[in-house]
């Protein structure tokens, strides 16, 4: 217990928003394209925007990875697609993002896939609002998107949809929401309550705590008996497996609170470290995550293809050009407008079906797990269409 107790305590000392916009300093210039000149007759000009030339190892692995995703989903669309792909480093940062697509476009960009982190991807949609080129930035904060910025990264509330819908019709649909006391938690907590009035169910109680240590143990108690007070019949948390997780569900079961009592949800990944679904705290839980079988493969091609593992986003680099590949086949070369992005049938990328949203948002068909001794088992599969259960 006490081994628990303590890597539960270590993880509220790193501050990482899992699902939540992502931000980053950096301080080195980035460089620029590679390649140049006009495009090719016949093909569809694409920027990639990477955070490479931050200084960052974690930065260049993830643009590499971003990049071989990219070339990966080229050479999966074959002859039937001509794409010339130009990679431009933004370290990270919303000018050099800004300058950096300005710069695609003046090169002849027909759409730009990237950047990664919100306040850049931002940056790189006003940079170039006025061309009418589109940015499907790998981002997941929905304040961002709109106007000719679209987010690929799965968001609160298209997760919070998947699982109060599913909880619905497993007969919980008392819910009582628990939020960490920070900018991602209250997000959170009105996209699931957005959800639950969607759905038709009704949020019985609310409960938070202060982003630390401190404040997770001393507000437990208190949660687990307004849990009870309110007959709610499921819990869903918006806390991360990097951040308050594993110590507020620990607690809260110390407290008499599990999801033999009452369901835990998730609003994050649970599976992500792998070593969470060993928490006892996190037991019988549910999540929502990508097409398993899908990534499964997409990770396998990656290690075999580059040697390597995939970075987890990744595969939105891999969705968004097979995306524009999809387009293409239909429309020919040339800019790709946002009345063809945001078409209702979606599309198939290695996370499973997607579709754009003419908010900029998306809709992800996404699974429902639950943590069954220490594994992630499918307890609902993901969609394979939309219109079908999940949706």
């Amino acid at each position: 217990m006490l081994s628990v107790l303590n890597r539960a305590r270590k993880s509220l000392g790193q501050i990482v928003i899992a699902g939540a916009a992502m931000v980053l300093a950096a301080c080195v210039p980035a460089s620029g394209p590679t390649g140049g000149g006009a495009p090719a007759s016949g093909k569809i000009q694409v920027a990639l925007l990477v955070p490479a030339g931050s200084g960052q190892a974690s930065d260049e692995l993830l643009a590499r990875s971003l990049q071989n995703a990219a070339r990966m989903a080229i050479s999966d669309l074959g002859g039937s697609a001509q794409v010339d792909l130009r990679v431009y480093n933004t370290a990270g940062q919303p000018a050099q993002a800004a300058a950096m697509a300005t710069q695609a476009v003046a090169d002849g960009a027909q759409v730009i896939l990237g950047p990664v982190f919100a306040q850049e991807s931002n940056a790189a949609g006003v940079a170039v609002a006025g061309s009418g080129v589109n940015v499907l930035a790998f981002s997941n904060n929905p304040d961002i998107a709109g106007n000719n910025v679209f987010v690929l990264g799965p968001t609160f509330g298209n997760t919070a949809n998947r699982l109060v819908s599913y909880a619905v019709r497993q007969g919980k649909s008392q819910i009582m929401i628990v939020n960490d006391r920070n900018s991602a938690g209250e997000i959170g907590r009105a996209a699931i309550e957005r959800s639950v009035r969607a759905s038709g169910g009704s949020v019985v109680a609310t409960g938070n705590y202060e982003f630390s240590q401190n404040g997770v143990m001393a507000a437990a108690p208190g949660i687990a008996a307004s849990a009870r007070s309110s007959g709610a019949q499921a819990i869903f948390l918006t806390a991360d497996t990097a951040g308050a997780l594993p110590l507020i569900s620990q607690k809260l079961a110390d407290s008499g609170l599990s999801s033999a009592t009452a369901q835990f949800i998730g609003l994050t990944r649970w599976d992500i470290p792998a070593a969470t679904l060993g928490l006892p705290g996190v037991q019988g839980g549910w999540f929502a995550l990508p097409d398993p079988a899908l990534y499964a493969q997409y990770q396998a091609r990656y290690q075999s293809t580059f040697s390597e593992a995939p970075h987890p986003i990744s595969g939105l680099a891999y969705d968004g050009m097979a995306a524009i590949g999809a387009l293409m086949k239909k429309a020919g070369p040339g800019p790709i407008s946002k009345q063809a992005l945001t078409q209702g049938a979606g599309f198939v990328g290695v996370n499973g079906i997607f579709r754009l949203r003419s908010d900029g948002t998306n809709d992800r068909g996404l699974a429902i797990a639950q943590i069954q001794g220490g594994r992630a088992v499918v307890v609902d599969p993901a969609p394979r269409s939309f219109g079908g259960p999940g949706f």
